[in-house]
């Protein structure tokens, strides 16, 4: 039984300090904007770490009425048009930008972030 804690131990050691990090997407979207407002983080120690870390950087960029969107482990998407919108998130980029343009739903919606940790 002494062997699992020596393993996690090293685990901790070799994997790299990005493998155990999120990343989130925050935005400012009112209905009717054609380019919504946003600030998207990787790196964080945690998600919810990621989501104050997004938050802050939408505002940085002059947004007001930023939310969390989307927090994530691998990758993350946010999708929008001007009156729908749509999150996805997943083990690679297409599969989170395919995800946010599904759930938002119409032709008019394009990818407004996305990024992978």
């Amino acid at each position: 039984m002494k062997t699992l804690p020596r393993l996690l131990i090293l685990a901790s050691l070799i994997l790299p300090l990005g493998a155990f990090a999120a990343g989130a997407i925050a935005v400012d979207d009112e209905e009717g904007e054609r380019d919504p407002g946003y600030g998207l983080v990787t790196g964080a120690p945690s998600r919810e770490e990621a989501g104050r870390q997004a938050m802050a950087e939408c505002r940085k960029q002059g947004n007001k009425n930023c939310k969390v969107a989307v927090r994530f482990d691998a990758c993350g998407a946010y999708a929008s048009s001007r009156k729908n919108s749509g999150i996805g998130y997943g083990r690679s980029e297409d599969v989170a930008r395919t995800m946010a343009m599904n759930e938002c739903g119409t032709k008019a919606c394009k990818i407004v972030a996305a990024e992978c940790e």
